[in-house]
């Protein structure tokens, strides 16, 4: 019985040590495994960030460069009919959103909706007023029923895909 107490008196305080020496050991650890997670992290962050950056700035090009006071300036001649320039509209609209649909993966879905829904807005506002002039008429013609289009809009939706795009861009940085 004697041996039985002094084993208990070596055990106990062994167990004790020993327990103590898990608790460090595993705290250690822990730390040691949140310390690499926050590195890999800060080295994707200075891989991905740059990448996220150049991708709001390709949106917001891509939103400038449809907006109609752009586009309409920017590719008007009074040489075209009002149907070959109702084309050529919808097909630089479509050519820079092609362009430029791979930056939808870094930003959130709210906002690249916005930016495809302000895309299909102005091609249907596009339509709509190249159904309301003759399809032989100028293009200032067309240009013109267009602008006339925007200012009754409640709503820009360009303006306001942007607008969502820079309160992302304020959230994330």
């Amino acid at each position: 019985m004697e041996a039985l107490i002094e084993f208990g008196k070596i055990l106990i305080p062994a167990s004790l040590v020993l327990y103590a020496v898990y608790l460090v050991v595993r705290s250690f650890i822990n730390r040691e495994v949140e310390l690499r997670k926050l590195e890999v992290r800060s080295r994707a962050i200075e891989t991905i960030l740059p990448a996220r950056l150049q991708a709001y700035e390709r949106i917001t090009l891509f939103l400038e460069r449809i907006s109609p006071q752009n586009l309409l300036i920017r590719l008007n001649n009074p040489a075209f009919a009002a149907r070959d320039f109702q084309k050529i509209l919808l097909d630089e609209i479509r050519n820079e959103y092609n362009h430029n649909v791979s930056q939808q993966v870094y930003m959130s879905e709210e906002v690249w909706n916005q930016v495809r829904n302000a895309k299909e807005d102005l091609i249907l506002m596009i339509n709509e007023s190249a159904g309301l002039v003759a399809p032989d008429s100028s293009s200032i013609e067309l240009s013109k029923k267009i602008f006339e289009m925007v200012m009754n809009k409640k709503q820009d939706p360009i303006g306001h895909a942007l607008s969502e795009l820079k309160k992302e861009i304020q959230q994330t940085f």
